[in-house]
């Protein structure tokens, strides 16, 4: 009964938000403790709390409930957790309170299948999503909403920061647990979208000094340029050499990315590296072979808003051989 009930609520969540708000969100409460309930009930539960908590009071009851948080990372970090991409949407939601901005510093006590090393929420949630992603650590998940999340808490210089360094020495910047996921665009667009959103994101609100912008475009260029590649380009021979070996080589099978906004993602990300990066940031992306690749990209697009993000990227990189002409069609020309 319980579950028909709670079933049957579902529809006015999108409908008629404003009852759960009801004896000082009464409802809410209730909500909260469901999600800990049996799998078809929090189900549920999860779908209602997606639905409502754009609300900004709601938002805020469910964001800085630690107790309730707690909750969320026992079960999201459950190898058999039924319902962990619900949690998962959930966290993404949660992550537009600045609030959210404490799991970087809300101690957390290990769980035995992540990192021993993990003793704060936003590192057990990172590396959940490094090994879980695609379903190799719990098979009724993919985790393919959890970049929403970071993508929200990069905007934070402190989580931008945490996110270009490099814990271990050993070890890339931890930013690089997103790269694999640019490309291709066979992989699901949350994934792609998210994590494409967490680079940019990070990028441009990473505090000055700006002295570890150069360090990540090793880690970085080749799987922002891979996307832009289409399967055909018209690059030259020296213009091919220019690229990373892994692109100088792509099969008939590679094809660009279709999404605009993951596009103007990945294009704004080479902005950023540009334009806060410094002129040796500047010379190392444009020695990747990053001009012809955009180039490309604007000869094939007619989304307007892209074309323009590019022709701020060519700035950037052959502004000083191509001039800066008045005219604003003159200039494009002369660039392309």
């Amino acid at each position: 009964m319980l579950y028909e009930a709670t079933e049957n609520l579902v529809p006015y969540s999108e409908t008629e938000p404003a009852i759960f708000k009801t004896g000082q969100l009464t409802p809410i409460r209730d909500l909260k403790l469901l999600v800990k309930d049996y799998a078809p009930i929090a189900n549920s539960a999860l779908t209602i709390l997606i639905n409502i908590s754009t609300d900004l009071e709601i938002l805020k009851s469910l964001a800085e409930d630690d107790v309730f948080l707690e909750s969320i990372f026992n079960r999201i970090t459950n190898p058999k957790e039924a319902n962990a991409t619900l949690f998962a949407m959930l966290l993404s939601n949660l992550a537009k309170s600045d609030s959210f901005a404490r799991l970087l510093d809300l101690k957390r006590p290990t769980v035995r299948t992540l990192s021993s090393t993990m003793t704060n929420a936003f590192d057990q949630l990172l590396d959940l999503f490094n090994k879980g992603v695609g379903g190799s650590y719990n098979p009724k998940s993919k985790f393919e909403y959890l970049p929403y999340l970071f993508a929200d808490l990069a905007k934070f210089p402190s989580i931008s920061t945490h996110l270009i360094s490099t814990p271990d020495p050993n070890n890339p910047p931890l930013l690089t647990t997103f790269t694999p996921h640019t490309s291709p665009p066979t992989l699901p667009l949350p994934l792609r979208l998210g994590s494409t959103s967490v680079i940019r994101n990070a990028l441009l609100s990473i505090p000055s000094p700006l002295d570890n912008i150069p360090s990540l475009i090793p880690h970085l260029i080749s799987p922002l340029l891979l996307p832009l590649i289409g399967s055909d380009p018209a690059f030259s021979e020296s213009e091919t050499d220019l690229l990373p070996p892994e692109l100088q080589l792509l099969g008939p099978e590679h094809s660009q990315e279709t999404d605009r906004q993951v596009l103007n993602n990945i294009v704004e990300s080479l902005f950023l590296i540009c334009a806060r990066g410094g002129e040796g940031a500047k010379k190392s992306v444009r020695d990747m072979g990053a001009y012809p690749v955009v180039r490309e990209v604007h000869v094939g697009i007619e989304d307007e808003g892209i074309r323009e993000s590019v022709e701020r990227v060519v700035q950037l990189l052959m502004g000083d051989e191509v001039g800066k002409p008045d005219d604003e069609d003159e200039k494009i020309v002369e660039i392309f």
